[in-house]
């Protein structure tokens, strides 16, 4: 078996543009994978990595080597070795998904039973996307209770972020380091009051996206840990081992990092500082399905829990779920249930997995491979770029 062709879609989708790469073998395998950049920018300079790495890399290869594959990707593209960043480790988790969907859909079984079997027949779900449009306190607190009411009993919430009623305008968002203290009041506040709103048996995490500075995190998460947060997520930048390491020795709240973060050597830092307490591999970003699993292995040696982070397509959610099923240290999968609702929305998979969340749960699929297909026909008008053997 040799990989036949790529084809590589750049698909606009409600707020999201999901990077989605189909490679096919001789024999009529198709195998499909995401790169994990479908919101922020840098979207076209993904698909053209896939087709970079398809044309030099990938074209007439056995799809079954996936870890001499991933070797050649991460050695040869030049700019993966080190910290290559979203764009180049987004094309290589790509094409590495995409390529155990082949094997599994080949050999009829699931990726997740070639990645050690199932331990979990099903996951526990936290909301995320339910407040950002809310910039004062109550409508924020009755979308918590929404939230809750739909199911969920975890919910994820950005207090200083908050669409601008100017369609034309973008999120707001601390990114300035330094806010006012009315600002920081109105975000605590809108906190309290989703706490008091759901009550104290659902779980509550904060993302502060690294706006703030070192020290005002500090203050900020101090001050919020009468309410009982489940986890701060990116509470400075990523990359500072040393701010999160001072913010998680100064705050009693366990520190979630990982979605900014690349393969197992972008994370052993972290891990070695003891500097978080959930990290958050996004499978779609870090480098595949196999070095999320890597990284898993590290943090369970480390005892750190796993929360692998997604924000993209349906896709990106089924792909998450075998890494789910298959890791001790797994503590809660993020999904976003309201992107379905959103003007604009298309769905790309026969059947996206947001489509089976009961109870705030979500089953495992037993289907080969990943266990959805593209909708090729919703798709196609999308297509970026084909590569095709000679």
């Amino acid at each position: 078996m040799k990989v036949r062709e790529v084809r590589v879609y750049v698909i606009h989708t409600a707020r999201l543009h999901p990077v989605v790469v189909e490679v096919e073998t001789d024999e009529g395998i198709i195998g499909i994978g995401e790169a994990g950049i479908a919101y922020g920018l840098g979207q076209t300079a993904a698909a053209g990595m896939v087709k970079d790495i398809a044309e030099r890399i990938l074209i007439g290869k056995d799809p079954f080597r996936i870890e001499a594959l991933w070797s050649e990707m991460y050695d040869h593209t030049f700019w993966a070795k080190g910290n290559g960043g979203a764009i180049v480790y987004g094309a290589i988790s790509a094409i590495e998904t995409a390529l155990w969907d082949i094997k599994g859909k080949a050999l009829n079984v699931p990726v997740y039973e070639m990645l050690g079997g199932k331990i979990r027949e099903d996951v526990r779900l936290y909301s995320n996307g339910w407040g950002q449009p809310h910039r004062e306190v109550k409508p924020f607190a009755d979308a918590a209770e929404k939230a809750v009411s739909e199911g969920f009993d975890a919910l994820k919430c950005y207090p200083f972020a908050y669409r601008d009623p100017d369609p034309r305008a973008t999120s707001r968002h601390p990114s300035m380091r330094s806010l006012d203290k009315d600002i920081l009041n109105l975000a605590y506040d809108k906190l309290k009051a989703a706490r008091q709103a759901v009550g104290p048996n659902v779980d509550i995490m904060l993302d502060l996206s690294g706006g703030l500075s070192c020290d005002e995190t500090i203050r900020f998460c101090r001050r919020a840990e009468e309410l009982d947060i489940f986890f701060i997520e990116e509470p400075c930048d990523p990359f500072d081992v040393g701010a999160l390491k001072k913010i998680s020795d100064h705050v009693r709240i366990p520190v979630a990092a990982g979605e900014r973060v690349y393969t197992r050597y972008g994370f052993r830092p972290m891990l070695e500082a003891h500097a978080v307490d959930v990290i958050q591999p996004d499978i779609a970003l870090t480098g595949g399905i196999m070095e999320a699993k890597k990284i898993a292995a590290m943090a369970e040696a480390y005892d750190v829990r796993v929360q692998p982070h997604v924000c993209g397509s349906p896709l990106s959610t089924a792909i998450a779920l075998h890494l789910d099923a298959c890791i001790p240290n797994f503590a809660i999968q993020e999904i976003y249930p309201y992107w379905q609702t959103m003007p604009g929305y298309i769905e790309i998979l026969d059947e996206p997995p947001e489509a089976r969340i009961k109870g705030g749960r979500l089953a495992i699929s037993d289907k080969p491979g990943w266990g959805v297909n593209l909708r090729t026909d919703a798709i196609k008008s999308f297509l970026a770029h084909t590569v095709t053997a000679a």
